[in-house]
C-alpha cells in the first residue's frame, strides 16, 4: 500500500494500475547508491586570492579528517562525507555533504556547517560569512548540481514487465510505449531545456507521497528530478523500465512526520520514526518506496497517453456529479 494525499482521483487509479502491472510481472528492484544531504554557505574575502587560499585548504585531503571531526561533533548522526567548493570573484561557495540518519537533515547539516565555519575563522579571521545557505546546496530549486551530483537519497528503481501484462493491463504494446518514452520524456524534455525533468509526471507522485508522509512539500522541486527509461528486454518478450532519481529528500523523524495522519502513514509503510538498530534505514526505505511509486505512475501514464486514454480517464475519475459543498452543509 502506498499512501497518497491528492485531490486528483485519476492519479490514484493510475498508480494502482502501474503497481498491478509491475506486481504481475514479478515486482521491482530498487537500489540506493548515495545518501547525503547538502548545505553550501557563502563566504567572502577581500580578494579572490584569499578566497582561493581557503578553497585549497578546505579541499586538501590532508585537512578533511580534521574538518570532519569538527563537523561530526554537532550531532550523533551527522557524518561529513565530502566538501566541494566553487569560487566566483572573492566569493567562495562551500558545499558540504553528510549523512543524517533517519532525519531529512537540513537543520542537522546546518548546525555542522556552523561548527566548521567557526573553526575556519581561527585560521581565516578575514573570512566574512555572508549566509549559511548560498544556493549552491541547492534547496527547493531545480539545479544542475543536484541533478548531476545528487542531494538526499539517490535511487534507481527498475522492473521487467512482460508483453502479456503490457497488452492486458496497460492496454498498449511494447514498441509503441518505448517509442513514446523516447519522443516525450527524452527528446521532448531536451527540447524544453529541462533540468532533471526527463519523465512524464514524477512530481505528481512525489508531491502526493510527501504530503501523506509529512515531508517538506517544497522539496518536491528537486526530489522530482527523474529520468525514465523504457527498453526492449528478454529478446522482445518484455520491456525494461527504470526511473533514476538522484535527489529524493525524505526523513522519518522530525517536522511533519510527527503529525497524527502523517505518522500513521509512515507506520503503515513500516518506516515510522528512527531505526535504532540501523540509523538511516527507515529514511532510505522511504526513498525506495517513493521511487517505486514513481515507477508505477510513469508506466501507467505513458500507457494512457499512448492509447489516447488520458482525457477520458480524467473525465471519469476527476469529475463528480455530487455537490460536495451542498452535502457538507446538510450534514
Amino acid at each position: 500500500m502506498v499512501p497518497l494525499a491528492t485531490t486528483e482521483g485519476t492519479l490514484v487509479a493510475s498508480i494502482n494500475r502501474g503497481l498491478k502491472a509491475i506486481y504481475a510481472s514479478g515486482g521491482a528492484i530498487s537500489v540506493l547508491h548515495k545518501d547525503a544531504m547538502t548545505r553550501a554557505p557563502i563566504v567572502r574575502f577581500g580578494s579572490a586570492v584569499r578566497a582561493t587560499q581557503l578553497m585549497l585548504f578546505v579541499e586538501d585531503p590532508l585537512n578533511f579528517d580534521t574538518l570532519a571531526a569538527v563537523f561530526n561533533r554537532s550531532s550523533r548522526f551527522a557524518k561529513l562525507q565530502k566538501i566541494q567548493c566553487q569560487i566566483a570573484g572573492r566569493n567562495l561557495y562551500i558545499r558540504f555533504a553528510c549523512s543524517t540518519g533517519d532525519a531529512m537533515g537540513m537543520n542537522m547539516i546546518s548546525k555542522g556547517v556552523q561548527y566548521v565555519l567557526e573553526y575556519l575563522q581561527n585560521d581565516f579571521p578575514d573570512m566574512e560569512v555572508i549566509g549559511i545557505s548560498g544556493n549552491f546546496c541547492s534547496d527547493k530549486k531545480a539545479a544542475a548540481v543536484n541533478w548531476i551530483q545528487g542531494r538526499g537519497k539517490s535511487v534507481v528503481c527498475e522492473a521487467i514487465i512482460k508483453e502479456e501484462v503490457v497488452r492486458k493491463v496497460l492496454k498498449t504494446n511494447m514498441d509503441s510505449l518505448a517509442g513514446l518514452n523516447v519522443n516525450k520524456n527524452l527528446i521532448g524534455s531536451a527540447m524544453a531545456g529541462t533540468v532533471g525533468g526527463f519523465n512524464a509526471h514524477a512530481s505528481n507522485i512525489v508531491s502526493a507521497l510527501f504530503i501523506a508522509t509529512g515531508q517538506d512539500p517544497a522539496q518536491n522541486v528537486e526530489s522530482s528530478h527523474c529520468i525514465t527509461q523504457i527498453e526492449s528486454a528478454q529478446n522482445g518478450k518484455a520491456i525494461y523500465i527504470a526511473v533514476s532519481m538522484p535527489c529524493i529528500e525524505v526523513g522519518t523523524i522530525g517536522g511533519g512526520t510527527q503529525l497524527a495522519s502523517q505518522s500513521a502513514c509512515l507506520n503503515l509503510l513500516g518506516v515510522k520514526g528512527a531505526n535504532r538498530e540501523s540509523p538511516g534505514a527507515n529514511a532510505r526505505q522511504l526513498a525506495r518506496i517513493v521511487a517505486g511509486a514513481v515507477l508505477a505512475g510513469e508506466v501507467s501514464l505513458l500507457a494512457a497517453i499512448d492509447t489516447d486514454q488520458l482525457m477520458t480517464s480524467h473525465m471519469k475519475y476527476n469529475r463528480s456529479s455530487r455537490d460536495v459543498i451542498q452535502l457538507a452543509s446538510t450534514e
